[in-house]
């Protein structure tokens, strides 16, 4: 046991060294100020050395949606230069880390330039829990909160178990909230099923999509929970959508924002 407790010592020691570079989403950047404001407060809080880079622009998740991967290429290649001296890049997005993470390797091979972020790119939940690995937090959050596994950070990201795999359940989000005090966590049935927001989705199949965030924000509402949380903004932007437009007595909020509650 002392072992163990020496080896996490050690391994907190080592990553508090280590220089982090914050990854602000261009959305959550323009819509969502206030979870790159926590994502800050949330990382500082644990000790870890934190630097948010100016100019930061889009990742180019939009352009490869919408089938114009090559237009990726130079904000690609900009991420990589704004980033390179960070030994971890941490942003609360879980799509846009994923399309860093599995897609830029890719794109910037195109442009004959050999991927350097992919390795060192985290969404912030996963980075907490896999890599900082606390076994507190001074959180505080009275109130029901319903998890919403996004595609990417499940699939992509293993954020946690796909439902369409016979592995044993796993949730980080699930495991980071219960370090919260006075937090209630639920999930819906249908657990990770697509919000309908998508990208590019949203936009070319907007009946289909507003559909599918509707029938998303009917299962959370059925476990009672007061908030609907996850790691994507894009998705809590989507189903926000549809709660204010049919006036529905539920809430979203990033999870970022309940794990530093209080900061």
């Amino acid at each position: 046991m002392s072992s163990k407790v020496e080896d996490e010592e050690q391994n907190y020691k080592l990553i508090s060294t280590m220089k982090i570079g914050l990854f602000i989403p261009c959305y959550v950047n323009a819509v969502f100020p206030e979870v790159g404001v926590a994502s800050y407060k949330l990382l500082t809080s644990l000790g870890l050395d934190v630097d948010y880079p100016l100019d930061q622009t889009c990742c180019g998740q939009p352009m490869a949606n919408a089938g114009y991967e090559d237009k990726a290429i130079d904000v690609a290649k900009r991420f990589e230069k704004l980033f390179k001296s960070y030994d971890y890049i941490v942003g609360p997005s879980a799509s846009c880390v994923a399309f860093v993470k599995d897609h830029y390797p890719t794109i910037l091979e195109k442009g004959g330039h050999k991927c350097e972020s992919a390795e060192r790119i985290y969404d912030i939940c996963e980075f907490i829990h896999d890599v900082v690995k606390p076994k507190s937090l001074p959180a505080k959050f009275p109130h029901k909160v319903s998890i919403h596994n996004s595609c990417h950070g499940v699939r992509e990201l293993n954020l946690s178990s796909p439902s369409e795999r016979n592995i044993p359940y796993f949730n980080k989000l699930r495991d980071l909230l219960e370090l919260v005090k006075g937090v209630e966590v639920f999930e819906p049935k249908h657990i990770d099923e697509c919000c309908g927001f998508g990208g590019m989705f949203a936009v070319e199949e907007q009946g289909v999509s507003t559909c599918m965030g509707r029938d998303k924000v009917k299962d959370h509402m059925e476990t009672g929970a007061e908030y609907i949380t996850g790691a994507d903004s894009s998705c809590m932007m989507h189903m926000q959508g549809v709660i204010k437009r049919e006036k529905l007595p539920i809430k979203t909020i990033h999870i970022v924002e309940i794990l530093a509650s209080g900061l």
